[in-house]
């Protein structure tokens, strides 16, 4: 006897709607989970998984169940607003900002910052953020953090810059083949069309945006917000006198790190310095 379809609450979650969607509109077209599973490149585990809302949708499945069922992009919608589920309130709303932004400026201190990040460093972040936490999880977030990625990169007028401090840059995550792959990728932002990416060295001397991440947003209106990022709290700010104090002190940053090409090479000596593969020193985070 065929088990009993797991009872989802759609209105109380995206991840349910779209389950409850997917299962929907395989019913109304009479197909098998294999046999949708065969038409979207997928596995039939992994359809169950997302039809039952155990788990996050794989980032490409969306588009490719709009095509399968021709049903104008329905669920890419309920993804985009599943994904921003993964996040809490205050964050959301910077999400929500952020996808508006015309002009994006960050500093990062102690972690690369999120949009920079690639997926290895990002999980590896999570992990040492929440070492208790499942790996189904890590994953959610992970595919959260390359969602926000996704949005800005289809903006072809966006306007980004970082000013990132050398302890971001010498603190390993992961590996020192994770750290590769992400400095490599620091290195190609430096300078591009839309990106602008300069290295605040320690021989600089401290500055007065020291600490968590700091995110600077000029909105498609010309609105300016700030978003400051702790260890486990953010605080949004929209008055006008802390939007200006917070662009006098970035700009001043920008001022005192090193130019873009100049930190462009800072980035490789620090690649190259980088310890073996082979190193049997475990970095802190892997010691139990």
């Amino acid at each position: 006897m065929p088990a009993r379809p797991k009872e989802l609450t759609p209105d109380r979650s995206a991840r349910h709607l779209f389950g409850a969607r997917l299962r929907r509109h395989r019913d109304l077209a009479g197909l098998s989970l294999e046999k949708l599973a065969s038409i979207v490149n997928s596995s039939r585990s992994t359809l169950s998984r997302v039809e039952n809302a155990e788990v996050m949708p794989p980032p490409e499945l969306p588009a490719l169940l709009d095509a399968a069922f021709g049903t104008d992009g329905l669920f890419q919608d309920l993804y985009d607003l599943a994904v921003c589920e993964i996040h809490p309130d205050q964050f959301q709303r910077r999400m929500k900002l952020e996808a508006r932004a015309r002009r994006i400026r960050e500093v990062g201190s102690q972690i690369v910052p999120g949009l920079l990040q690639t997926e290895d460093y990002a999980r590896a972040q999570f992990r040492v953020h929440n070492r208790r936490a499942p790996q189904e999880h890590i994953e959610e977030l992970v595919i959260g953090r390359m969602h926000r990625q996704a949005i800005l990169r289809g903006k072809p007028d966006a306007d980004m810059g970082w000013v990132l401090d050398e302890a971001c840059l010498r603190r390993i995550y992961g590996s020192p083949a994770v750290m590769r792959t992400q400095l490599a990728r620091l290195i190609d932002l430096t300078v591009t069309a839309t990106t602008v990416l300069q290295v605040m060295p320690f021989e600089a001397g401290p500055h007065a945006l020291l600490g968590g991440t700091l995110s600077l947003l000029t909105l498609d209106d010309g609105t300016e917000v700030v978003y400051e990022e702790s260890i486990n709290t953010g605080t949004l700010l929209e008055d006008q006198g802390s939007c200006d104090r917070y662009r006098q002190s970035y700009d001043l940053l920008t001022a005192c790190a090193l130019s873009p090409s100049a930190s462009a090479d800072f980035l490789r000596s620090v690649l190259e310095a980088l310890p073996n593969e082979h190193d049997p020193r475990p970095s802190p985070h892997e010691v139990d």
